[in-house]
């Protein structure tokens, strides 16, 4: 089975940003690990897209499409609720699901936290 990318890709309106990018930080994105179905996850800025915002890209990694699946069942909606709850129309959010079909790490560069 392959490992399965979530991406979220959401507009912020530049008035809140540094305060939903905190709130994501320490708050929604520790609850969606908690989960205990994702591996990983990163922001990501995304630079050329900021004309009516600011434009982040939140990754996680699931072993699985099991994982996902029960993920998106049973945890997003909720988690999903809150998010608008909190910001409203101040972020779109559009949703990806990408399947990791080759991945490859260099061996020429050292990965460990330092």
């Amino acid at each position: 089975m392959n490992k399965i990318l979530y991406n979220v890709t959401c507009s912020v309106d530049e008035n809140i940003h540094e305060e939903w990018l905190d709130w994501m930080k320490f708050v929604h994105i520790p609850d969606v690990m908690h989960t205990g179905l994702f591996l990983e996850n990163r922001i990501c800025r995304i630079k050329e897209y900021e004309e009516n915002g600011v434009t982040y890209a939140v990754q996680y990694t699931c072993r699985n499409r099991a994982d996902f699946e029960k993920y998106t069942r049973e945890f997003a909606p909720a988690l999903q609720a809150l998010h608008i709850e909190k910001y409203g129309d101040k972020v779109v959010a559009f949703r990806t699901e990408l399947e990791v079909v080759h991945e490859v790490r260099s061996p020429f560069v050292d990965v460990s936290p330092n």
